[in-house]
């Protein structure tokens, strides 16, 4: 199926430009609305963000400050700019960390991601996603209700159950985790029954090519989707499957790890996202994870920035010699020397002992000098190995442990 879910869609970069303008002085507006919020930007006017540059000079907020917050202020930690009661649901997912929910409107925004899979009114969405405790059984409720599908809020588990209802009431899209259709597939060649599933929407775990190609060889077409609980939509594969559409409602920005500072188109860093949410206005909040900008748009004619989808886990803080390195001591060490481009501190063992060494992309020999200020940045001495500028690898990697403990 064409077409797209709305006109927001296929902007062109004029028109985004000017929309942001308008759209970022508005949601930190609501933002200062927030206790903790306010007390972040307390020095920053709204009416100066009015673009991504202004954007990527404030502050980022990280999970584990959103944790301590929600501690001393349950539930939100006064991220929220409504009062606890004042929402339809409240979550709790593990940590434990609280997520607000609405029910009005498609308050997650994945009803482009459904609509991007070919769902529609006729379609009846089989929900195997958790509906206790955690918000994603309510994220695609509320995503095929956008798209005017039906939904048969079927949960996690019950495999017996899951093949009894998909083959009674004809279901023809799955939405849950990319491995537990296979389950559900493969219990019912077992029990004798003919499955009606032809999409599958997916989301929280891996979908490998070789998986997505088996839906397919069984005729189901397997997009997934990157959310989270507490941003929703972040990004969506189309048809086109060549790579992931930043969603509407929010602003992506692929940063250093460890840093706020933006990389270079292509680069891997730790995705960045603000949320343009008005009851959840989460401004520059780190998701922890890697990913990089594709260039260009995609080919299926949707026109915002694309992204490679989930290359791993940007929180790389290892241990080395008994203490703590953490991937913005690297990025202190690296603001300290211009002309270093990259640096990787790589933590392996020599004999029983721990060892450092910190690689670095610099023009100049200047061992001697980066080694002290090394030890400055990071409270230990290494080893220094320079490299010409380019020579590391393009994986988001600031902290890699190369020991082996078995």
């Amino acid at each position: 199926m064409g077409g797209y879910f709305d006109d927001l869609e296929t902007r062109s970069d004029d028109e985004r430009a000017e929309w942001l303008a308008e759209a970022l002085p508005a949601a930190l507006g609501r933002a200062k609305t927030a206790p903790t919020l306010a007390r972040l930007l307390r020095d920053v006017d709204p009416a100066d963000v009015r673009d991504r540059a202004a954007l990527a000079a404030l502050p980022v907020i990280r999970k584990s400050e959103m944790i301590e917050a929600q501690k001393k202020n349950p539930p939100f930690g006064g991220y929220a700019t409504r009062l606890a009661a004042e929402f339809d649901h409240i979550f709790q997912s593990p940590g434990p960390i609280y997520e607000p929910g609405r029910r009005e409107g498609d308050w997650w925004r994945l009803g482009r991601f459904l609509f991007a899979c070919g769902v529609r009114r006729g379609d009846i969405v089989q929900n195997c996603f958790a509906y206790h405790m955690t918000p994603a059984g309510m994220m695609f409720d509320s995503a095929a209700r956008a798209v005017d599908a039906a939904v048969l809020p079927a949960g996690t588990g019950q495999t017996d159950l899951q093949v009894r209802a998909a083959a009674d009431i004809g279901s023809t899209v799955y939405a849950g985790t990319p491995d537990f259709l296979k389950v559900i597939l493969d219990r019912a060649d077992e029990l004798g029954e003919k499955l009606s599933f032809t999409r599958a929407a997916v989301a929280g775990g891996a979908l490998f090519p070789s998986l997505r190609q088996h839906y397919a060889d069984r005729g189901i077409t397997t997009l997934q989707c990157y959310a989270t609980a507490d941003l929703g939509n972040i990004a969506y594969e189309s048809e086109a499957a060549e790579g992931m559409i930043v969603d509407e409602g929010v602003i992506v920005e692929i940063v250093r790890p460890g840093t706020g500072d933006p990389v270079p188109e292509g680069e891997v860093g730790e995705v960045i996202v603000t949320t343009l949410n008005p009851d959840y206005p989460l401004v520059r909040f780190a998701t922890g994870d890697l990913s990089a900008v594709l260039p260009g748009a995609s080919p299926c004619g949707r026109t915002n920035m694309r992204i490679k989808g989930w290359m791993g886990r940007a929180d790389q803080t290892t241990k080395i010699k008994g203490m703590f390195v953490r991937p913005e001591q690297v990025a202190a060490f690296v603001a300290r020397h211009p002309e270093i481009t990259r640096a990787r501190v790589i933590a392996d063992r020599e004999g029983e002992m721990d060892a450092m060494t910190v690689q670095v992309e610099s023009p100049r020999a200047a061992d001697a000098e980066y080694a002290a200020s090394v030890a400055e940045a990071l409270k230990l001495r290494g080893r220094i190995e320079i490299l010409s500028p380019g020579s590391l690898p393009n994986d988001g990697l600031v902290i890699e442990d190369r020991r082996k403990y078995d």
